[in-house]
């Protein structure tokens, strides 16, 4: 099975790092690194499965892809 695509990257309003995954609206995450964001984005996605299933909420498949991997690079 394939996973969520996640974002990380740096904020300077927040002076910290925001991960996020796309597919999963509003599932975001802050740290004062990319790995402390990335282990906090893992909690905020359990949190945010958990509380879809519990409410009978539809979970989206992962399948966002960033532009750069579905361009075919020209031989």
């Amino acid at each position: 099975m394939k996973d969520y695509h996640i974002n990380i990257f740096y904020s300077e309003e927040d002076e910290g790092y925001i991960a996020d995954i796309p597919n999963l609206k509003f599932c975001s995450a802050f740290g004062e690194t990319p790995a402390e964001a990335l282990r906090e984005l893992e909690i905020a996605k359990q949190t945010w499965l958990e509380t879809a299933r519990s409410q009978g909420k539809s979970i989206p498949q992962p399948t966002y892809r960033p532009i750069i991997y579905q361009l075919k690079i020209a031989s």
